[in-house]
């Protein structure tokens, strides 16, 4: 029986990264693999200010650092310490509060919450550019504690999420989206299903109303009513059930108002189960090649 890889052990890490300038030399390689390039007019030919860690483009006289225009544009953290808490985040499945971070690293808590958002949101924005495709799962489920009035199901006050997860031909588990949305009407399923599913997938959903008419129009849609017997969207209720566990057991219940980039992280992690061995060296592509996040905007 084939074994997982796994993953890089914490004396691997700090032999490979023992230092300011060596993480930075990585963040370097990882950032511009074909050497600088100028954000501003695509040039590859620049000077180097050493005292001030700036690169300065020849060609239109533009200056860059290494974090400039990413998620850790601004930052007052030693690169370090940022590799430190990829480190830390990536190889710990049940994943990592700020709390824990905060003291781990020895840096403020509200630095703590901030690099772990910022982390969050390069997830994010890295499984955002894939569209899953084939055979899809797709369903509803509900975050948070018990709602205002009794309601239960869809007529709910928890805050409302949809799933969709791909299979690969074996029928086994390949990549998962969730996003929380405002309601599970129509209009809001299609344009969900339009940002994450390729046209022309199989759609597999219940008989959820709702679901019809969006889901027909660019897919093969296939429901029926729901039968826990049947197996229905078995995959799928079992991702649901481990995502619940991952934002209750670590982080203890969530408002909707962060939830998304939580879910985020659990479907970054769930879409790289397979990849122990190199997840540290994917969280670093996606923070070195992902937008500008503020705090204003994390803050919510």
């Amino acid at each position: 029986m084939e074994q997982r890889p796994k993953s890089m052990s914490f004396q691997e890490f700090c032999e490979m990264f023992p230092t300011e300038e060596a993480c930075r030399e990585k963040l370097y390689q990882t950032r511009w693999p074909e050497g600088f390039e100028c954000p501003k007019c695509g040039a590859k030919v620049y000077g180097y200010h050493e005292k001030k860690k700036i690169y300065q483009c020849k060609k239109c006289r533009h200056q860059a650092s290494l974090t400039a225009g990413t998620v850790m544009e601004h930052t007052r953290l030693l690169i370090k310490i940022w590799f430190w808490a990829m480190f830390l985040m990536a190889t710990d499945k049940r994943g990592s509060s700020a709390t824990y971070l905060s003291t781990a690293l020895k840096i403020r808590y509200k630095s703590a919450w901030l690099l772990l958002q910022k982390l969050r949101s390069a997830m994010g924005d890295r499984d955002a550019r894939y569209l899953l495709e084939g055979i899809v799962e797709f369903d509803d489920t509900y975050f948070g504690g018990p709602g205002t009035g009794g309601k239960r199901g869809r007529g709910t006050s928890k805050a409302k999420v949809l799933v969709a997860l791909s299979k690969d031909e074996a029928g086994k588990p390949k990549f998962l989206k969730m996003r929380v949305v405002p309601n599970l009407k129509g209009p809001t399923v299609g344009k969900f299903a339009k940002s994450v599913i390729a046209e022309q997938s199989t759609i597999e959903t219940d008989a959820y109303r709702s679901y019809r008419k969006p889901l027909s129009e660019k897919y093969n849609h296939n429901w029926d009513v729901f039968d826990a017997d049947k197996e229905m969207l078995v995959w799928l209720h079992t991702v649901i059930s481990n995502a619940k566990s991952f934002v209750q057991g670590t982080f203890h219940g969530l408002d909707a108002l962060h939830l998304q980039r939580y879910l985020d992280e659990f479907c970054w992690r769930f879409n790289r189960r397979y990849r122990q061995d190199s997840i540290f060296f994917d969280l670093l592509r996606s923070v070195a090649n992902a937008p500008i996040a503020s705090y204003a905007e994390l803050r919510g």
